[in-house]
């Protein structure tokens, strides 16, 4: 017999600045967005007839959300931007890579993904990020024994 595979999700919101300082256009300026996220659960149900409880998706991720909050978002290797934060200190949030939508929701997924390890049902594991009202960034990954 056929296994039903289920996809659950949740949403999360939250506020950031960042800048990209390589690009040729407005990005390259420090501006912000309200991100919207979808973190996706596929994966079996158990005998309950849930993936993984909702409550348990939002104490796992909403703490990355909370971290990230009204901050900004800083590549280590922007020197007039680390420079600015050394003087004037801020909720500022350092990583070590360029701080595009697909970079971030790489750091989420990569953030979030060991802590759902104990859930032996899934099959993967998705994070939509939405910058904007009209794009977004998705990744994926797929876990157990696939």
């Amino acid at each position: 017999m056929a296994q039903q595979v289920f996809t659950i999700g949740k949403e999360f919101h939250w506020e950031m600045g960042h800048r990209l300082p390589f690009h040729e256009g407005g990005c390259r300026n420090v501006h912000g967005h309200s991100y919207q996220m979808r973190v996706e659960l596929e994966g079996l149900a158990d005998e309950n007839g849930m993936v993984v409880d909702y409550f348990d998706v939002k104490s796992i991720v909403q703490p990355i959300v909370d971290k990230l909050d009204h901050s900004f978002l800083c590549d280590i290797n922007d020197e007039p931007m680390v420079a600015f934060f050394k003087e004037h200190p801020m909720k500022v949030n350092y990583v070590d890579f360029p701080s595009t939508a697909e970079n971030l929701a790489k750091h989420v997924l990569d953030s979030i993904a060991p802590l759902f390890g104990d859930y032996s049902n899934l099959h993967r594991i998705t994070v939509r990020l939405q910058e904007t009202e009209r794009t977004f960034a998705e990744v994926s990954l797929l876990v157990g024994n696939n």
